[in-house]
């Protein structure tokens, strides 16, 4: 079993990525019932926590049915690091996660998530400073180093555990490489083979299958997976992992009828957590996700995203189950 500080989870858990405007409650809610292990929110600014940001706050709203779940947030200096790990833990997480793999020049260039993989000191510093500040278990994502010729996890991940974070998730490219080209998950192998690491190392980058998830179980040696994109408009993912290391077995695809249900789901959720217009609008940036490969299906895709009306989008959605489950009875 592997063990955050004192959460307890399975012996190989697949965890959600924290990814922007993407891991919001409804998103999660879906994953959750699809599988995933352990969940993380949207990362949040520390700066925008402690100058009370809506925006921010409202980020960091986790529900009970969600747990095992870390709340994750950035920032480049230490005392708003502090009085941001203060606010967060009385959203009370199971985990506080720190970025410093946030590769988007915004925060990067600020000397804050990625950025930070510059000055490794600096990391240590306001890392330890948060570890001191809460009573939450505290881990980290990061990446390899800031370009090819800066690698330096090996060093940032001893560093990273002396002072006390409790697991540590690297995505397996350099802030350079943004999500381009492969990820290099011997480095993560190699993080995992010294003899020095004893907490979780969980590995993220390029796993979107659950022959790929196996694969890099066996070969790279990681405690655990986190999963991002791959989980996308489709929360299946999960499932199909744990069913395949179960059985070796791939599971059929989600059929029409399942992938509808889960958009309309995700749908209601949205409306639900963020209000009609807001959850409708929020919502379009997933429908080219749910039905990707969907033979002819722009004019609906068009529908969906001009469309305001809740009712009048459930009804394109059963227009989508209908058209295409004709489909495939007729193939």
């Amino acid at each position: 079993m592997v063990k955050i500080g004192n959460i307890e989870l399975s012996d190989f858990p697949l965890l959600l990525a924290p990814m922007e405007d993407v891991s919001d409650p409804p998103f999660r809610r879906l994953c959750k019932e699809h599988g995933a292990d352990m969940m993380y929110t949207e990362f949040i600014s520390a700066d925008g926590l402690v100058h009370d940001a809506d925006k921010s706050f409202k980020k960091l709203e986790v529900f009970d049915y969600e747990r095992p779940i870390g709340i994750q947030y950035f920032g480049g200096q230490l005392e708003s690091m502090i009085k941001a790990a203060n606010i967060v833990e009385k959203a009370n997480p199971d985990v506080i996660d720190i970025n410093f793999g946030c590769p988007v020049a915004k925060v990067a260039c600020k000397m804050a998530g990625a950025g930070l993989l510059q000055d490794v000191p600096k990391m240590i510093e306001l890392t330890a400073a948060v570890v001191k500040s809460t009573s939450k278990p505290v881990t980290v994502k990061t990446r390899l180093g800031w370009d090819e010729k800066s690698i330096n996890i090996l060093e940032v991940a001893e560093k990273l555990q002396d002072v006390g974070i409790k697991a540590l998730t690297i995505h397996a490219r350099t802030r350079k490489q943004m999500y381009k080209g492969e990820a290099d998950w011997t480095w993560i192998a190699k993080v995992k083979e010294n003899p020095r690491m004893s907490i979780p190392i969980f590995g993220n980058g390029d796993v979107d299958s659950p022959q790929r998830a196996l694969e890099y179980r066996n070969r790279f040696g990681v405690d655990g997976i986190m999963i991002g994109r791959a989980a996308i408009g489709y929360p299946w993912i999960f499932r199909e992992i744990k069913h395949f290391f179960e059985s070796g077995n791939i599971m059929p695809v989600p059929t029409v009828e399942e992938r509808v249900e889960a958009c309309r789901q995700h749908l209601s959720h949205s409306i639900e957590w963020k209000g009609e217009k807001l959850g409708v609008v929020e919502m379009r940036r997933h429908y080219t996700n749910y039905f990707r490969g969907f033979a002819n299906i722009k004019n609906y895709r068009s529908r969906l995203v001009t469309e305001y009306s809740p009712a009048l989008l459930y009804q394109i959605l059963a227009e989508i189950q209908e058209t295409y489950t004709e489909m495939e009875l007729i193939e």
